[in-house]
């Protein structure tokens, strides 16, 4: 396995796409393309990969990263010139295979890849094309068999009529025999009106020298599904949208509606958890058993633990306990922990702060830069004052507070053990463990203010 390589073929444009970055970085459920092909071949084995960028190169090798190694084809003629761009990537792995695909098919899996693999070893086989049957074969590659084996791939403007009737179509996948491929690789010529190489001719080349050419036909009609427009990427989210929510339904999760429910393919969901409409699960996240999460909420990348409910609220890269209870209207931003039995209500706001157990945040309150311990009670409207238009200083709030109403956190400060605030104090120096932390200024009654206000003014009353 370790002989096998791969090379994602990503340099192209895609043109009706109209987007501001390459075809391959449009996104399937929140995940680009080539996302979804990386992530196939790495769960295939194949460790060694390299990306073929082209277009907005540059965008394409920051979110490769290291995951691939990058070749560029500078002048787009083919996909047997994008492999030709990778020659030396391919005589690192002589002695090995090498799987080329296009890096804007999201559908690609572990399980066809791997199954055409063994076709290829067993066949001992110069290329092993991937196809499927689909029943609407307009655009595709038609495979021509006799005999059960391959003897050529016509393309659609190519075809004759009975030609176009055949529903095996190639994917755009293969596996090569790298020396194989090399052999051959220069012979390939750009005999067609646009002047470009293509990969298919390779298979002519291998039969026409009596090298072995083998199919693998994928149980998966849906690996050869790409987007060259916008209605195609769009058919591509609502197909796999659904494939992963029966999945999901399969694994005993819980849909009402599936109205406004979206959901990454990277993220896990315990059993028993009722996903509500308008749900929107992106990322690396992980929702525990028993919770119900919705309506309207969006989380992304963050952990969210058992029985816990999230309703009408945006989490973003943070971590949620066991049996927290959030929302409506609530905003958790990033590097934020809740810990268990936290109860925050309607309208607040925490950022890069941790909640300590039992916490009661009930509502119009925004804690940023601070660490909460257990048991705490925030009133309406508590602010914790984390910046002071330079830096950001943090709060302490201990176990047992009381923060009163309308109290403001002028940070740094520390509120200690089982210590109050009272209901509208600015708090900016330490308040003990045990005591009152009360600043207000002195009420002043001013008799008689209204009536002298309002002397001559006549009062309305509509029936």
């Amino acid at each position: 396995m370790n002989k096998n390589c791969a090379i994602i073929l990503a340099a192209g444009e895609g043109k009706r796409m109209d987007s501001n970055m390459p075809k391959v970085l449009c996104e399937v459920l929140f995940k680009p393309m080539l996302g979804w092909v990386i992530d196939a071949c790495e769960h295939s084995n194949i460790n060694d990969r390299c990306v073929v960028a082209g277009f907005q190169a540059e965008k394409v090798i920051d979110f490769v990263g290291d995951s691939a190694q990058i070749v560029l084809q500078n002048e787009r003629r083919g996909t047997a010139h994008a492999v030709k761009c990778a020659k030396s990537f391919l005589e690192q792995h002589i002695d090995g295979n090498v799987f080329v695909c296009c890096g804007d098919s999201p559908f690609l899996c572990e399980k066809t890849i791997m199954a055409a693999l063994d076709v290829h070893n067993k066949e001992k086989a110069a290329v092993t094309v991937i196809t499927a049957n689909i029943e609407n074969p307009y655009g595709y590659g038609r495979i021509i068999r006799k005999n059960g084996r391959i003897v050529a791939i016509v393309e659609e403007k190519d075809a004759q009529d009975e030609e176009k009737n055949i529903c095996e179509i190639n994917s755009g996948a293969y596996w090569f025999c790298v020396k194989d491929l090399l052999e051959i690789l220069d012979d390939i010529k750009p005999l067609n009106n646009q002047n470009e190489y293509y990969l298919t001719d390779a298979v002519k080349l291998f039969i026409n020298n009596k090298k072995t050419a083998s199919v693998y036909l994928s149980q998966n009609s849906l690996i050869a599904m790409g987007a060259n427009d916008r209605l195609n990427l769009f058919k591509l989210n609502d197909v796999y949208r659904k494939i992963l929510i029966e999945k999901f339904m399969k694994d005993g999760v819980e849909f009402l509606c599936l109205d406004g429910v979206i959901i990454s393919p990277d993220v896990k969901i315990g059993k028993r958890t009722k996903i509500l409409p308008g749900t929107i699960l992106k990322g690396n996240t992980v929702i525990g058993e028993d919770c119900v999460i919705g309506p309207n909420s969006l989380i992304e990348d963050s952990i969210v633990g058992k029985g816990s409910i999230i309703n009408s609220t945006q989490v973003y890269q943070s971590q949620i306990d066991n049996n927290v209870k959030i929302g409506p209207f609530c905003h958790i931003r990033p590097n934020s922990t809740i810990c268990h039995s936290v109860k925050i209500g309607d309208f607040v706001e925490v950022k890069n702060s941790e909640i300590g157990a039992g916490t009661a945040i009930s509502h119009l309150t925004y804690v940023g830069d601070s660490d909460v311990g257990k048991n705490v009670n925030f009133g309406c409207g508590v602010v914790t004052i984390n910046y002071d238009g330079v830096n950001k200083h943090r709060c302490k709030i201990e176990d047992g507070a009381f923060i009163g109403c309308n109290t403001n956190l002028v940070a740094p400060v520390v509120i200690g053990k089982d210590a109050y605030t009272g209901a509208g104090s600015t708090i900016t120096k330490n308040v003990p463990s045990y005591a009152l932390g009360i600043e207000r200024g002195k009420q002043c009654n001013v008799d008689g203010f209204s009536k002298k206000k309002l002397a001559g003014r006549k009062l309305k009353v509509k029936e």
